[in-house]
């Protein structure tokens, strides 16, 4: 099973930027798709974005369309999400996840610890 380990979260005051990175460690990176997700309190995780197994396709939830960017570096086993333009109700803990199987959102099943994101309004 790959380990992944999410750093970057932080508090921001609203329009603000944020760079979340996930480093992977224990498998093959390229073999896997990954995806970042996001749970605020007293709701369900919900996907946020997704990027292919080499980087060529990537895909975005509605809400952070045109805001947020996946990104992967397979040299350095780290895939990231950059955070644009933030909002209040972008708060949430975010996990890192990857996938063997494919990179529709229900394919993931594997995450890290999360990391705190705050938008202050």
């Amino acid at each position: 099973q790959m380990q992944l380990v999410e750093s970057g979260g932080g508090l921001v005051q609203a329009g603000g930027s944020l760079r979340l990175s996930c480093v992977a460690s224990g498998r093959t990176f390229t073999n896997y798709a990954m995806g970042w997700f996001r749970q605020a309190p007293g709701k369900e995780r919900e996907f946020v974005a997704a990027i292919s197994f080499h980087g060529s396709s990537r895909q975005y939830d509605d809400s952070v369309k045109g805001r947020f960017t996946i990104s992967r570096d397979n040299a350095k086993n780290t895939v990231y999400l950059q955070m644009n333009s933030l909002k209040p109700e972008d708060t949430a803990v975010y996990y890192c996840s990857s996938s063997m199987t494919g990179w529709a959102p229900r394919d993931f099943s594997s995450w890290g610890q999360g990391t705190q994101v705050t938008v202050s309004s």
